[in-house]
């Protein structure tokens, strides 16, 4: 087979899938829900799903090396056909942790059986995030079994808590720096192959990650001395609190297209409908306009536009007879690419207009650098989704999310979230919420992509 034929098409897709479900269905099992609190972590659950993945995938396990980073973080190494000129390995990152079950009981099927039903593999973790996990298990055994071997070092970074942001990736990054390695290109979680996710564009969007917005969670309070309910007085310290909520609620930060989201609509122009063919392919015309519509339909268009603001947390008197002596709120804060977290505290201290209302940082990132489009990195991943999605169109864009590929920026240029699966609405609705499940077909097609990406791969690029 030559290094870059495309595979037969949904009949593949649906063999592999059907082959490799029981192992993903397994690790459903595994409830290794990740909390920020380390005592309610149950440790027992991450030794279960770390001790059936040799089980799983046997050849991976006799023939890649493996250290645990950080206690349950997982590093791989499978050490291709080049030398150490070749231009640096290829990082595949995927984490095992995954978000508590808020009812189990509104789940047509137990949140953590796997159950493989109706032609899909049901469960908590199907599609955030141990499908990509077992799908790049899956796809190096395989390779394993036909005697290949990359052109260049591939590593595998599997980490146990990013849904908390941990700190297992920067581990495996720090790692990698302290031996002077520098990945060619890492590909993490993220984007997909999304359909009914642009209007007027009928075509399914293969949307790869290039950048993730900042994350920044601030503080605000206010003070006052409080006293008893029965002789309130005005403008306390919650009336000051709810004036400066509404006041950023009423006045959203400045929208802009930043050029990542201005590449990703041109590439949809050729397959959108009439008008938005028009506005799309000529946007230095509509530019301006078409920034000022998406932002003012708000929750996924305005958040490609803008730095979000969302309220998130609230806390005042403990007591329904006592005035509030302390009053806070906590805004969870999504920081446009071009924007910094110094500007936007800036910016939303002026919008309050409040000097009793103090803004602290609880914690911030700043956005990720933007990975280029134009190099070999992203050629190869076009190629990829071309051979194994043809009906999709690829195309960058700028994650709304975090994911743990941010902490190797630092160590690679070329930093990119896809994961290789196809995802309507209602799957995406799934992430996090009730009734997540990845279907079997969409699983076999993720496993033959990361094959294809394997098997694709040149030294010295």
């Amino acid at each position: 087979m030559p290094t870059t034929s495309a595979p037969a098409g949904a009949a593949a897709a649906l063999q592999t899938g059907a082959a490799a479900a029981p192992k993903l269905a397994r690790l459903i099992t595994c409830r290794t829900v990740s909390f920020s609190d380390p005592d309610q972590v149950e440790a027992g659950e991450f030794d279960a799903f770390v001790q059936a993945l040799p089980e799983l995938f046997p050849l991976v396990h006799a023939r890649l090396g493996l250290e645990r980073v950080n206690g349950y973080g997982l590093l791989y190494r499978w050490q291709g056909s080049g030398t150490d000129d070749d231009g640096g390995p290829l990082v595949l990152m995927a984490h095992y942790d995954v978000v508590p079950v808020q009812d189990p009981a509104s789940w047509d099927h137990p949140p953590f059986s796997g159950e493989i039903t109706d032609g899909r593999i049901w469960g908590r973790g199907t599609l955030d995030d141990k499908g990509s996990l077992a799908a790049i298990l899956e796809a190096v055994e395989l390779l394993l079994a036909e005697g290949f071997v990359p052109a260049r070092d591939v590593y595998l970074s599997f980490g146990n808590n990013e849904e908390t942001a941990g700190d297992t990736a920067q581990a495996a990054a720090d790692l990698l720096a302290s031996r002077g390695i520098r990945p060619w290109l890492v590909l993490d979680e993220g984007g997909a192959v999304a359909a009914q996710a642009f209007p007027f564009v009928d075509r399914p969007v293969a949307v790869v990650g290039v950048a993730e917005k900042g994350i920044l969670d601030v503080e605000l309070s206010t003070e006052d001395p409080g006293g008893h309910a029965s002789t309130p007085h005005r403008r306390g310290a919650t009336a000051r609190l709810a004036r400066a909520i509404t006041r950023l609620d009423n006045h959203p930060l400045p929208a802009v297209l930043p050029e990542p989201t201005v590449e990703m609509i041109g590439r949809l122009a050729p397959s959108a409908r009439f008008p938005a063919r028009l506005v799309f392919g000529n946007l230095r015309l509509f530019r301006v306009p078409l920034t000022r519509v998406l932002a003012r339909m708000g929750g996924e268009p305005g958040a490609l536009t803008r730095t979000t603001v969302a309220v998130t947390q609230l806390q005042g008197s403990r007591a329904s007879n006592v005035l509030a002596s302390r009053a806070t709120a906590t805004a969870n804060i999504r920081v446009a690419v071009g924007e910094s977290v110094q500007g936007t505290v800036a910016r939303l201290d002026r919008i309050i207009a409040d000097s009793s209302v103090t803004l602290r940082v609880l914690e911030g990132n700043e956005p990720s650098p933007v990975s280029a489009t134009d190099n070999a990195q992203f050629a190869l991943l076009e190629q990829a989704i071309t051979a194994l999605f043809p009906d999709a169109v690829p195309a960058p864009y700028i994650m709304l999310a975090g994911t743990d590929s941010r902490r190797f920026t630092g160590i690679c240029d070329a930093v990119y979230r896809f994961a290789p699966f196809r995802m309507d609405r209602r799957d995406r609705a799934s992430i996090h919420g009730d009734n997540e499940y990845l279907g079997v077909q969409a699983f076999g097609e993720g496993i033959l992509f990361y094959a294809f990406l394997l098997r694709s791969l040149k030294a010295g690029q």
